[in-house]
């Protein structure tokens, strides 16, 4: 076991961040904690870094404690913190060389670990980090946070305020990177990231809803489940909700997500019910459940119902 939480709770005066929350993860394995900002993924992050003391639980990190061990702790981790966090008045390949000589390590002998990412870099070796592209100063954090060859990586919201193609390919290394043997866990905000972890772990107001595989997770999912849209999306959004006692829709993309629980209202009673209410321009689908529907169902409901 790569990561081991039992109970961890922590709060910050009478907010409590974080609530008796546990789980493991597997060595090698790309692992998400997968929930909205205030959810509790940044402090659970900095206990397992041992950058923050936990008021309650237990929590080991490649065999040592977060508390007790920290100091060897932190020769093994790799920590990656949401807000770009480093020296943004030196060059790229200054900020690289620092952080392998406060690991006592050199660049030449992890090269191998960050190649695929520094060579993208390398154009830019002595440009200031502050003056990189979002993509670039990630590629950069991520580096430094490699450089001195890591077992266990943490990265907190690493896809924050990065544009869609270099959060791709960030996602491309973070799989070369697993294959290599490095434990990942990563949170985001982002449900479409969910479906690229190996496991998840759903989080709201710092408690742990569910965690399963994506897969498993959307497999779990027992509603009837449309995509609909039409000419006035708010009314259609409102209209929708009074279909039945216990339905829901909300927005999601071009569309609104219809949630019909029970299994009631088939699709041409929808059809009729809106053309009743005049909708014009009316487009329904039955779709499959993907993680953000069930991350939904489960902050509703709890647990899944039927």
């Amino acid at each position: 076991m790569s990561i081991s939480v039992q109970n961890i709770s922590k709060s910050y005066g009478p907010v409590q961040a974080v609530k008796a929350v546990s789980f493991e993860v597997l060595e090698g394995e790309i692992f998400g904690l997968i929930g909205p900002d205030g959810a509790g993924k940044t402090t659970l992050f900095r206990i397992l870094a041992s950058l923050l003391l936990p008021d309650a639980g237990q929590a080991r990190v490649d065999g040592l404690d977060v508390v007790q061990d920290y100091k060897a702790l932190r020769r093994r981790i790799g920590y990656m913190p949401g807000r770009f966090s480093l020296y943004q008045d030196l060059s790229v390949e200054e900020n690289l060389g620092f952080f392998a000589n406060v690991f006592g390590a050199h660049i030449r002998d992890n090269y191998d670990l960050i190649r695929d990412i520094y060579v993208q870099l390398e154009p830019f070796s002595d440009r200031r980090a502050g003056a990189l592209s979002g993509g670039m100063k990630q590629k950069l954090a991520l580096c430094c946070a490699l450089i001195h060859r890591p077992r266990v990586l943490f990265l907190d919201e690493p896809g924050t305020g990065v544009d869609p193609v270099s959060r791709k390919e960030f996602w491309d290394m973070l799989r070369r990177l697993r294959a290599s043997g490095i434990t990942i866990l990563v949170s985001t905000a982002y449900m479409d990231e969910a479906a690229l972890c190996d496991r998840v772990a759903l989080i709201q107001k710092g408690e742990i809803l569910a965690i399963d595989t994506p897969r498993g997770l959307t497999a779990a999912y027992r509603h009837p489940l449309f995509a609909v849209r039409s000419d006035d999306m708010y009314r259609l959004i409102r209209d929708l909700r009074d279909l039945t006692p216990d339905a829901d829709c909300y927005a999601f993309g071009e569309y609104a997500h219809l949630v019909v629980p029970g299994g009631g209202s088939p699709s041409a009673a929808i059809l009729q019910y809106l053309e009743a209410r005049g909708h014009t321009g009316v487009e329904l689908l039955p779709v499959q459940a993907t993680v953000e529907d069930s991350f939904i169902d489960l902050m509703k409901n709890g647990v899944w119902t039927t």
